[in-house]
Parts: C-alpha cells; structure tokens; sequence
C-alpha cells in the first residue's frame, strides 16, 4: 500500500516540529507541507483543545477545509463534538492515552474512510444528531439528507433525466413549482446546479 500523505497543525512550533519529525519516521506515512493538502489527504491536528482560533485555522484555508483530519487533544468536550464533526475531523485521540502505533493507525484508518471515536463521544454525536433531527428537521419537513420528501421525488424523476416539463406532469405539479423545488434546495444547500443537486442526492443515498 502507497503511504498516506500527512501534514501536522500544532499549536505550537515545537509540538510541530515533533510531531513531524516523528511521522517522518514511519513508512506508513509520507509527510508533506499543509499547502499541499488534498482531500485525500491527511492532517494530524495537536492542540490542547478546539479553541475558536484552532477552528478558524481548520477553515481559513480550502485545503485545510477539505482534509480529514485526526485531532491529537488534551481534553475533548461534550460540546466540541458537533464542531469537530463539521471541521472534518475523522479521528480523536487523548493524547495522554495515545500511543505512537495508535496515531499512525488512525491516519491510516482515516484515509481508508474510516472515523475512530471514542465510545461516548460516538454516543454524544448520536445523541446531537437525533436532537437536530427531532427539534430542527423533522418540523421543518425534512430528512436525515436535509430534504423533504417532495425534493427527493424532483430529483429522483431528474436523476432519470427528466426535464422540468415531465417532472411537473408525473407528479401534477407546475412547471412553476418544480423550478421553485429545484432553486429552494440548491440554494439551502449551497448546491452549484442541477446535475450537482442529483450528485449530492445520490451521496446520500435518497435517490
């Protein structure tokens, strides 16, 4: 197997350089400048904890963004689990229960899809996920994916290639109200287009 390309975030030079110069060391991993990150790459992120600074370094740049990372803390809250999910963070470690093998295994694992969480905080996300789902959501009408069940038939019937014309009489709407079902859900979801809204729909395993 290739190694995982890896870069390090620490909070402090030091920590860096260590953390660094120890990966170097290990054939699983090849070590590369965070400039050239990619999505599939890997960015082993040591801090004591996520501070808003550390969040804003995660997002301050598109390959930062895009990478999964596997946080090396030294406390981890309740509260930080939901961030850390939507900062990519695949993999969280105590660093006082982590051993060297078990970093570089969790690089590993994350690169190969993987997330390694800790039992509770795998509990504490579902417990957060179920929340959004009851109070947020399912009142606004929509699923696990963020789109209603309206949505998915639009998309299902696009995804066959459908034009607007034959979506709007297969499922007795108007033209109006498709365009309008295609625009409210590409623009909530920050979708570019309609063959991006199909794409995202079929990650997610609606249609």
């Amino acid at each position: 197997m290739e190694p995982v390309r890896v870069a390090v975030l620490a909070v402090d030079s030091i920590m860096e350089a260590g953390l660094t110069s120890f990966l170097r060391g290990r054939e699983e991993v090849t070590v590369v400048d965070r400039a050239e990150l990619s999505g599939r790459d890997v960015l082993v992120v040591q801090a004591s904890h996520l501070t808003p600074r550390l969040i804003g370094q995660l997002r301050s740049a598109p390959v930062l963004e895009a990478a999964p990372k596997v946080l090396l803390a030294d406390q981890f809250q309740e509260t930080d689990v939901l961030t850390a999910v939507e900062c990519r963070v695949a993999s969280v470690l105590l660093r006082a229960h982590t051993t060297s093998d078990q970093l570089v295994d969790s690089v590993v694992a994350v690169t190969g899809g993987r997330a390694m969480l800790p039992a509770e905080m795998l509990g504490q996300l579902l417990d957060k996920v179920r929340w959004l789902q009851r109070e947020v959501m399912e009142p606004r009408g929509l699923g696990a994916a963020g789109l209603t069940a309206r949505e998915v038939d639009v998309l299902r019937l696009m995804a066959e290639g459908r034009d607007t014309a034959e979506i709007a009489d297969e499922l007795c709407y108007s033209v109006r109200t498709v365009k309008n079902v295609i625009y409210a859900l590409t623009t909530r979801l920050n979708l570019r287009n309609r063959p991006h809204a199909v794409a995202y729909a079929m990650r997610a395993g609606v249609i």
